[in-house]
């Protein structure tokens, strides 16, 4: 049996690769290599495609017994969406119904689903549970709320589970310093600070200085990559025993402001950094923090890097790698 990744060359799936890799998955990873890059994949077989092309993924299932699949191919970039959300409802919905679709003909049963906490909008109190009311806020949010939707519905008609992890504020290198975030043009707080930290930019921006919060900007819930990945091996593993439908945050519970980052990054490297103030962007919530003891209660999962020093440490030494 093999594990489908999508996007597997990309920040988030290569880390994923590599810890199937080093359990010894077979993986085949399906990826147009518009932001991924080959570098990256340290484990399995790379198919170069895209999931727009119906035939192109029907292939790929009837030449390879695909157990499970997890996915992660898509846009990302929250003001991009709200500019283009054409894009993003292609790239991330109507993409993702392809793939959903192969799975139900080829019958792959389990299924595990790259989500955002960008699906609950700006929840009132600034913490969202999984109970949270949805209301995202931008293209982005929705055309993942919709991929949500559609896997709900496909399970409920087919002998078909999944888990769909709303990610928080992904960030950080591997433990290993083999892989990081290398995707070119990369909008992420940390990944721009990084860069700066390394003269690949001369300068970088706050957006939004006037939110209600302790130093007027934004607070989000950073979580490690490799916390992350781990959390999909623990549902793919829960699948695998049988495990129902599930919908999960994948984050730390507590938050920092941009201002905070940017002042660990300059505790890391003893520098200041050039920090120039800009407006607000489109689509930006005030403060989003998970709730997630659910996803310790039914995966298991155990996060051993909450700790915001050593998030940016592996950040800015794996920038300092990348030429």
């Amino acid at each position: 049996m093999s594990i489908l990744v999508t996007g597997g060359a990309g920040y988030i799936g290569s880390h994923i690769v590599s810890l199937l890799g080093a359990a010894g998955e077979d993986i085949i990873i399906f990826d147009n290599l518009t932001t991924g890059k080959k570098e990256n994949i340290l484990y399995g077989k790379l198919i170069v495609g895209d999931l727009n092309d119906q035939a192109a993924i029907d292939k790929l299932f009837l030449e390879n017994q695909i157990d499970a699949v997890l996915h992660f191919a898509g846009s990302i970039v929250v003001p991009e969406s709200v500019e283009n959300p054409s894009l993003y409802y292609q790239n991330n919905t109507e993409n993702s119904l392809n793939l959903i679709k192969a799975c139900i003909k080829h019958k792959t049963k389990k299924f595990i689903f790259s989500s955002t906490a960008a699906v609950y909008g700006m929840p009132e109190s600034g913490v969202a549970s999984e109970e949270t009311p949805t209301n995202p806020i931008n293209p982005y949010g929705r055309s993942k709320l919709m991929t949500e939707w559609m896997l709900e519905d496909v399970s409920a008609a087919h002998d078909f589970n999944y888990v769909a992890l709303r990610y928080f504020n992904v960030a950080g290198a591997s433990k290993t310093g083999k892989i990081g975030q290398s995707t070119p043009r990369a909008t992420h707080l940390l990944k721009t600070a990084a860069e700066v930290v390394t003269k690949k930019r001369e300068k970088m921006a706050i957006f939004g200085t006037d939110y209600k919060t302790k130093d007027g900007t934004c607070i989000r819930d950073y979580i490690h990559v490799d916390d992350l990945a781990q959390a999909h091996l623990d549902a793919l593993a829960y699948l695998g025993k049988g495990g129902r439908s599930q919908v999960l945050n994948c984050g730390y519970g507590h938050g920092f402001t941009v201002k905070e980052v940017i002042g660990a990054v300059e505790a890391c490297t003893g520098e200041k950094l050039n920090v120039e103030m800009g407006p607000r962007r489109a689509g930006d919530a005030v403060e989003l923090i998970s709730k997630a003891e659910k996803i310790k209660d039914i995966l298991g999962w155990k996060p051993l890097y909450d700790d915001l020093a050593y998030i940016v440490k592996s950040a800015i030494e794996w920038e300092k790698k990348l030429k």
